[in-house]
């Protein structure tokens, strides 16, 4: 299990459209992955889920992934949430 806190960096925040790419993105990988803010844990492939954290510019986050994959599956997720080139 691979767990990073970063601060999200993306200009509008996890909206509608960045939830649902963030989402296209963890579906790709078999580990689990999950994003945690302010006590609450939700999975980072469930567009629902996703959307009930309501993220802002700004907001540190905990990115854990655990599986065969883990490490690629994090790094992909931590540059998108941080606007680094994937």
């Amino acid at each position: 299990m691979t767990k990073k806190d970063v601060v999200v960096r993306l200009d509008s925040g996890l909206e509608t459209r960045p939830v649902a790419l963030l989402v296209q993105m963890a579906s790709q990988f078999e580990s689990e992955v999950y994003i945690e803010s302010e006590n609450r844990r939700v999975n980072a492939k469930s567009i629902m889920g996703m959307m009930t954290l309501g993220l802002d510019p700004g907001t540190e986050v905990t990115i854990s992934t655990n599986g065969s994959d883990e490490k690629e599956a994090m790094d992909q997720i931590e540059a998108y949430l941080t606007k680094q080139a994937i």
